[in-house]
């Protein structure tokens, strides 16, 4: 009888098939298959000595090439496709069996699927895979949840596949149900957000300091050898400085400005607004490229509404390092609000998220690691609660050094008519936490006017009141 395989992959796209691989690479022998049979040949065929797979044609041939209890990767497409594949499985898996979702599928699709196959007596895990298609073959960050003993059936494998930080494994068990697609749903945000901030960056360095994309992406290579450095600092560089065969100018250049998008991000968004958490950041990101596909009205808008002049001069390093710090504070502004909501999500829906091994497993792999991961994991060290990462030492010393660039920035990008959502949203984040008072008293003042919500006072406590405006006061 030929020897079981030790786990199995179905749907061989990319990401697919490099996981696949990855996990080969690492000396477990791997089932593959796809419903279109060219590209398990493919595979075959261009990386088979790469390490030990077995072809399958069908789903049932899948199965039947697993070692039991057996443990398959779906990576198919979110939605639909998934509930799918899971149907077609159902009819050939055992009790104890194990589905994997790698995909980017909802959490609350996740959920559901947990609760309907723990019925069945199958067991699931929602694998959130962060890298792209190098992760993937490289070493991704890997956020599993789902059911605790499907994942210590595969723990082996996927901590051997994931990246390594400081010879530890991108890869922990996050939580039940959803919790580990909720975690990479958030990272998603946070990447928005991030590249969001990126791109208002670059927009400034290019619109008033008429710098070209190379010595923008010079700036960048700068910035990333010191508190900004991250993977997408890194990357920004190399794509500013990408020649284009055609034009012979900067690839970037040509690109048209459209940006696309996934859901996760409005996913991420939506979620926020449920938890009651300001994710502002993430937001005004997503909406960012929302307004970006509108390119056909912004064309027309162009010749309507009026831009000022903008008054381009010679950058100064201390504009340069100005632009590094408000990008540096907003990029942490990012950080503390997913961080809030992923800490509202892991009390709402009783998940014990442990925060720490969150920015620890982010630190390598993912699209958003960063040098500031480390500082995120020792201030959720040890359990720690953290009302708000930007009240922590840190955090604090470093938003409030940058503070004073930061507003010469986003004012002067005000004045010159460059759209900075994600930099100004992220300050008005800032100065909104500050302040001890704000303003809605004045809103509570209204809302109690035209619909009788009642308001509290400051000098009693709880004590609901409700007020006949524009009568004589008592």
């Amino acid at each position: 009888m030929a020897k079981k395989c030790d786990i199995g992959v179905t749907g061989l796209a990319v990401m697919g098939a490099n996981l696949a691989r990855n996990i080969a690479r690492h000396g477990f022998s791997v089932a593959v298959h796809n419903r279109h049979q060219d590209k398990t040949k493919s595979l075959i065929d261009n990386f088979g000595k790469e390490g030990e797979f077995t072809a399958c044609d069908d789903l049932k041939e899948l199965v039947a090439a697993l070692e039991r209890p057996r443990a398959i990767v779906v990576m198919v497409k979110a939605g639909e496709a998934v509930d799918a594949v899971i149907e077609e499985l159902l009819h050939l898996l055992d009790t104890d069996d194990i589905i994997i979702d790698a995909g980017n599928s909802l959490f609350t699709d996740t959920d559901r699927r947990f609760e309907a196959l723990k019925q069945k007596g199958i067991r699931y895990l929602g694998m959130g895979v962060s890298g792209g298609e190098e992760g993937a073959l490289n070493g991704p960050s890997i956020m599993p949840g789902g059911n605790r003993t499907a994942y210590e059936r595969v723990e082996k494998i996927l901590t051997s596949i994931a990246a390594q930080v400081d010879d530890e494994p991108c890869c922990t068990f996050i939580g039940t149900g959803g919790a580990g697609h909720f975690v990479k749903m958030v990272h998603n945000g946070i990447e928005y957000a991030d590249m969001q901030l990126i791109a208002e960056a670059y927009d400034i360095l290019r619109s008033v300091y008429s710098l070209d994309a190379g010595e923008i992406g010079d700036i960048f290579e700068e910035w990333n050898k010191g508190d900004l450095g991250s993977y997408l600092i890194e990357i920004t560089a190399t794509v500013l400085r990408q020649k284009d065969g055609k034009s012979g100018g900067a690839l970037v250049d040509a690109i048209t400005d459209e940006a696309e998008q996934k859901g996760t991000g409005r996913w991420t968004a939506r979620n926020a607004l449920d938890l009651g958490v300001p994710l502002t950041g993430i937001t005004e990101a997503v909406f960012a490229r929302v307004l970006s596909a509108q390119r056909k009205l912004r064309t027309e808008a162009s010749a309507v509404l009026i831009a000022p002049d903008v008054k381009t001069r010679k950058a100064e390093p201390a504009d340069v390092a100005a632009i590094g710090q408000a990008l540096y504070a907003s990029k942490i502004v990012a950080y503390a609000q997913g961080f809030e909501q992923l800490d509202a999500a892991s009390k709402e829906y009783k998940w014990e998220l442990k925060l720490d091994e969150v920015a620890k497993i982010w630190r390598g792999g993912c699209i958003i690691r960063a040098k500031l991961l480390d500082r995120i994991r020792e201030a959720y060290g040890d359990g720690k609660p953290v009302k708000s990462l930007l009240l922590e030492s840190f955090f604090s010393e470093a938003v409030n050094k940058a503070v004073p660039a930061w507003r010469l920035v986003v004012a002067d990008a005000v004045a010159n008519g460059i759209p900075i959502p994600a930099f100004s949203s992220s300050l008005s984040y800032f100065d909104g936490l500050r302040r001890e008072r704000g303003p809605a008293n004045l809103v509570q003042g209204l809302r109690d006017l035209f619909g009788a919500h009642t308001y509290r006072r400051l000098d009693d406590g709880d004590t609901v009141h409700h007020t006949e405006w524009g009568k004589a006061a008592e």
